[in-house]
């Protein structure tokens, strides 16, 4: 999974539910920022990934059908560069997918239930809206008065105020029932002035929901918190297993007899 950023790329190997098998790396996104520079550090991430068996990439831009339809905070030649077509020969012909770093943060983020708003803010200021797992193509309700360069102007907590204003116009817009906050910048959010319905989410989200664009978006948050849950059970006591094999065990025999 390949996260491009306006300052760092990011890449990280996962398995078929988005859980992380290997050790994230990061190089710092190249000073052009052309399309030429920047496949050659996913290039150099690659190595250092070690083996993998398909491409997801998250672009901080509109992308359709793998073509770049522009890209703000890059450079100029991105606009209709064809990015899959390019990544395809540099990974060796391997499967590739991409899709906006919005979209790719909110896979990672949301529980496939509602109406669910996704916002990253970073060098840029991106957004994503799923209902009920399903990604409604083409939201942009990014707020460039959020950006890297206005917290910089403004101070982290003239910044926070403006975001709060924000949230509560977005809120109004979409009634949605759970925002997530993700991105660079996501680390300056003042978490104690958020309504309850608004979460803080890692930056690694922009890796992890990477998996999603191979699988129904559904299907994939409720497999993906099924995993969760699993992972974090704890085991029962001895005794409890103990029963638990006996039980099988008879069952075995009854049936057998």
């Amino acid at each position: 999974m390949v996260d491009i950023g306006g300052t760092g790329i990011k890449a990280m190997v996962v398995n078929e539910v988005g859980e992380p098998i290997g050790e994230r790396v990061r190089l710092p996104t190249p000073a052009r920022k052309t399309p030429r520079s920047v496949l050659k550090t996913i290039s150099r991430l690659a190595k250092l990934s070690g083996r993998f068996h398909r491409v997801s990439v998250g672009f901080p831009g509109q992308i359709r059908n793998g073509v770049i339809l522009d890209a703000v905070n890059l450079a100029p030649a991105w606009k209709h560069f064809n990015l899959i077509a390019a990544l395809g020969k540099i990974m060796r012909r391997k499967p590739i997918r991409a899709a906006n770093d919005a979209d790719v943060q909110g896979y990672g983020a949301i529980s496939g239930k509602g109406v669910e708003l996704v916002l990253t803010l970073g060098t840029g200021v991106g957004s994503s809206l799923f209902v009920d797992g399903r990604l409604v193509p083409n939201v942009e309700v990014g707020k460039n008065r959020l950006r890297g360069s206005e917290l910089e102007r403004l101070g982290k907590k003239l910044w926070n105020n403006r975001l709060i204003k924000v949230i509560a116009k977005l809120e109004r817009m979409f009634h949605y029932d759970r925002l997530y906050i993700g991105g660079g910048n996501a680390a300056q959010v003042d978490i104690g002035r958020l309504p309850g319905n608004v979460t803080v989410v890692s930056n690694l989200n922009g890796l992890l929901g990477g998996i999603a664009l191979w699988h129904e978006a559904g299907h994939f948050a409720a497999s993906r918190q099924e995993a969760l849950r699993e992972a974090t059970k704890p085991f029962p006591p001895a005794p409890a297993r103990q029963a638990a094999r006996r039980s099988r065990a008879d069952e075995t025999a009854h049936q057998a007899g």
